[in-house]
């Protein structure tokens, strides 16, 4: 079992792309469009964002996300209805960035408050870090990107799910920029394209365990 996630939006059309986005880095997670009204015509549907949380709950509650006012109101009002509100949470986050921040939580098996927190966290700014020197502590292997689309959306998932799993701190580096290897957002932030060179760097008790996983993921071609 994994938290759920419901996407509250005026359009149907918007919440509808964004589920099929998130979950292609989530599979395992259960994530529902709750968008437009039931005419079709934009709003926020009250009993359709009440029917898609209670599915969306498989035991270990569920986090909501919103677009604009209206809909965070909906999503508030939703909750307060349930059998037990406790249940799930509505979380004050960018929809698009923290639809996928909450979905690569939930499929990592964080709790309902840590995935909360994830798609709050999204709508803070991703900046990246001047790299640090070589030398400067820790393991370090050289990576080229051969998959097609590069370090975006889906192959970052990946890697970030499976760094997860790891006791230890990794970065990766492009150039002279470097980013948190546990951040969706950041990685995807570095650019990365296929044929480009990154360092993944790691400290800690499993550092030779995660920095083999990152090769052996890229060497893969994250499974595409």
């Amino acid at each position: 079992m994994s938290v759920g996630i419901v996407l509250v939006s005026h359009s149907a059309k918007l919440a509808e792309g964004l589920a099929e986005l998130a979950a292609q880095m989530a599979p395992d997670v259960t994530i529902l469009p709750a968008g437009g009204l039931s005419d079709g015509s934009i709003g926020t549907d009250y009993d359709e964002v009440v029917a898609a949380t209670q599915r969306a709950d498989s035991g270990d509650g569920v986090v909501l996300l919103y677009d604009l006012g209206s809909a965070q109101m909906t999503a508030e009002l939703a909750v307060e209805s349930l059998a037990d509100p406790s249940a799930a949470v509505v979380a004050d986050g960018p929809l698009v960035e923290g639809a996928i921040a909450a979905a690569v939580a939930a499929q990592s098996g964080e709790d309902r408050k840590a995935v909360a927190e994830a798609a709050a966290a999204a709508g803070m700014p991703e900046d990246l870090v001047p790299a640090e020197p070589a030398g400067g502590g820790g393991d370090e292997v050289e990576l080229v990107l051969r998959n097609e689309v590069g370090l975006h959306a889906r192959p970052a998932a990946v890697l970030v799910r499976a760094l997860s799993a790891f006791d230890a701190e990794v970065t990766v580096r492009l150039g002279d920029q470097e980013a948190d290897g546990h951040s969706v957002l950041a990685l995807m932030s570095l650019g990365a394209r296929q044929g480009d060179r990154i360092r993944v760097r790691a400290r800690g008790p499993q550092a030779p365990a995660a920095l083999d996983k990152a090769k052996e993921l890229v060497d893969g071609n994250f499974g595409e």
